[in-house]
């Protein structure tokens, strides 16, 4: 009797799966934070903007203002300055170029402030939707021929404010908005941001953990500072952030084919992808299956070898689970309102074990243990 109610109990389970496969996945959120519209950064490599500003807005959320639409463009013009200082300096030998880390989120408001999206729109030139293809072949083509001259003259960095002039406009001392005059300082200021509350977070074996390390990314010029974490801990820190109402800044790759806008889901299949045959390749996000057991040693090999590489940012905004109860992310993209949830992707938690590159979370999310490992 036992044995025939062991496999009526296995046959109900399989059943269950098979039949959970057939409907494809189907989410149920366990903790959603509020966020603002989803944008689209269009033909540029902004995404670390548009994610990290994302996560501002639904900061003043959380903290009980209004919904703000805050200028990407504006952090970016600022950004495109500093990097191409950095650039002149170093005589060519650093990136030049749109992309980004979270930490220039960060030292922008710090250094620039901030201005509402309808202030700054950075459209001057006769678009409608961002497009930097030519914005950033002039600028690199004017990197490269002051820097060819082997001499700094005193007009380069007037010349380069010239061209982010007349692309995305002249940055605003003062502004108008909404009946009162700011300056972006004090615009920030009223708004209660204080961009020392951020911070940026890794988990890479190849430098010491509970230390800041300057992690190796092609985007991140300014050799900017991370704090490292083991695996485990920047896990918790996600989890933490969201249980408690903090969203999220996420870096990661992309290219993975586990990642697919379309399907609105991220996965990190037991079976590698270039292991499968086609027939398991199209069931691969027919629904719940399960997933690789990620390790710190396995994040470290992909890195190393090139596999995980820091594609794009999006916003972690809130936690789900699936109909097998395997617990996914909900991220929203700036792509526009596309894929199966019109701009967002649920991401297996694997997937972000795996491929995470960095995250920007605010200092008073971190669980307490782990924020005195740091030293924050």
């Amino acid at each position: 009797m036992k044995r025939i109610q062991t496999l009526l109990i296995l046959a109900f389970v399989f059943c269950t799966l098979a039949a959970g496969q057939e409907q494809g996945y189907i989410f149920t959120m366990k903790k959603e934070l509020t966020c603002t519209p989803v944008k689209n950064q269009a033909s540029t490599s902004t995404c670390w903007c548009f994610s990290g500003l994302s996560m501002i807005e639904s900061e003043l959320l959380r903290m009980g203002k209004k919904q703000y639409d805050l200028s990407e463009m504006y952090i970016v013009r600022h950004t495109y300055g500093e990097k191409a200082e950095m650039y002149a300096r170093m005589h060519g030998s650093s990136t030049f170029a749109g992309g980004s880390e979270y930490g220039d989120v960060i030292s922008g408001m710090k250094d620039a402030g901030l201005v509402p999206d309808a202030v700054y729109p950075g459209l001057s030139y006769g678009e409608t939707a961002h497009n930097h293809g030519e914005l950033d072949g002039v600028l690199k083509g004017y990197m490269d021929a002051v820097i060819k001259r082997q001499k700094l003259s005193t007009a380069w960095f007037a010349g380069l404010n010239g061209i982010l002039d007349a692309y995305l406009g002249k940055k605003p001392e003062t502004f108008t908005y909404e009946g009162k005059s700011y300056t972006p300082a004090s615009f920030m200021k009223e708004l209660g941001i204080n961009p020392d509350d951020y911070i940026c977070v890794t988990s890479f074996s190849h430098h010491p953990f509970y230390r800041q390390c300057m992690l190796e990314l092609p985007d991140n010029w300014a050799a900017g500072l991370f704090y490292n974490v083991p695996l485990e801990d920047m896990m918790q820190i996600i989890e933490n952030s969201v249980t408690t109402g903090y969203t999220v800044g996420w870096a990661s790759d992309v290219s993975d084919r586990g990642f697919s806008m379309k399907e609105g889901v991220a996965i990190v299949p037991v079976k590698n992808w270039n292991e499968m045959t086609p027939e398991e390749s199209a069931k691969a996000f027919a629904g719940p299956q399960p997933e690789k057991v990620i390790t710190q040693e396995l994040r470290q090999v992909e890195f190393d070898n090139y596999s995980t590489t820091d594609d794009h940012g999006m916003h972690i905004t809130g936690i789900a689970t699936d109909q097998a109860g395997n617990v996914f992310y909900k991220v929203k993209n700036s792509w526009g309102i596309t894929g199966k949830y019109s701009g967002f992707i649920y991401v297996s938690k694997p997937f972000i074990a795996l491929r995470t590159t960095n995250i920007m979370v605010n200092r008073n999310a971190v669980p307490q243990a782990i924020a005195k490992k740091m030293g924050i």
